[in-house]
This record gives C-alpha cells, sequence and structure tokens, in this order.
C-alpha cells in the first residue's frame, strides 16, 4: 500500500513540477512578448499598439502602431520583417534609410520603407513628434531588429 502510495506522490509530484517549469516559462515569454512593444529604445521613446491582423496573404499579418518621439530623441537602426509605411501625425522628422540620402518629413507626409532596409528616425522638431507606422509582415518574426 505504501508503495501505491509514494508512486502516487511521485507521480503528482513530477505533474507540478512540469506545470510549475512550463508556468514559469510561459510567465517569462509572455512577460517578455508583453514588454517588448511598449519597452522603450531609448528615453524618450514610446509605442501603442494599435491593430494587429491577419491578411489574407498567408503568413501575413497587419500591425499598427502610433510611435512617439521627444525633442531630439533618434531611434536605433533597425529593420522589420516586411514593408512599413510611416505617416508623421506631429512634428519633423529625419529618415535615413540605408543606401539613401536622408528624407524630412512633416506632419501629413508618408513615407515607404521596404521590407529588411536598415533605418533610422529622429524628432528633429522642437517638441514631440508622433508618427503612425503600419507594417505588413511575416507573421511570428519579432516586428523589430535592431542592427549593428
Amino acid at each position: 500500500m505504501s508503495r501505491i502510495n509514494t508512486r502516487y506522490a511521485a507521480g503528482w509530484l513530477g505533474v507540478a513540477l512540469v506545470t510549475a517549469t512550463l508556468g514559469t516559462f510561459t510567465g517569462l515569454a509572455q512577460a517578455q512578448e508583453s514588454k517588448a512593444p511598449a519597452k522603450n529604445w531609448q528615453a524618450g521613446l514610446s509605442r501603442t499598439d494599435l491593430v494587429r491582423r491577419d491578411l489574407d496573404v498567408d503568413g501575413r499579418e497587419v500591425i499598427q502602431v502610433r510611435v512617439d518621439f521627444d525633442a531630439g530623441v533618434t531611434s536605433p537602426k533597425h529593420s522589420h520583417p516586411g514593408v512599413e509605411i510611416a505617416y508623421v501625425i506631429d512634428g519633423t522628422f529625419e529618415y535615413q534609410l540605408e543606401g539613401q540620402p536622408p528624407v524630412t518629413l512633416k506632419a501629413g507626409d508618408s513615407l515607404y520603407i521596404p521590407a529588411g532596409i536598415a533605418h533610422v528616425a529622429k524628432n528633429i522638431g522642437q517638441g514631440k513628434g508622433s508618427e503612425l507606422a503600419t507594417y505588413i509582415v511575416k507573421k511570428d518574426t519579432p516586428l523589430v531588429v535592431l542592427q549593428p
């Protein structure tokens, strides 16, 4: 009888250990994933996720975010696993796309950024600047890939 109880207890202990381990890893993964969109690339820059939807094209999704920059703030050099359309809501920005001369955009202007092209955005205005970024990207891949 004690042998059955020991096996029973050991089995439940194993289930509890696996459940706790998976819960910990899942919680960490979700915490990292949920922090990624809200995480500042540097002080003075923040993102607000607005829309994330699957497209009719297999393996693709559309993501739309608002990105707010304090005056003088520059994003790190980065790329995306698909195209980005940047629309300036407020302020003045300078965009530097790899291999192209800098482009200055003001409120109401937009810019098409091809997939995989490294780029930097800088708020060159006097106050806070905001852009609406729309991405058409591969699903289940990181949205932002930092470049050296």
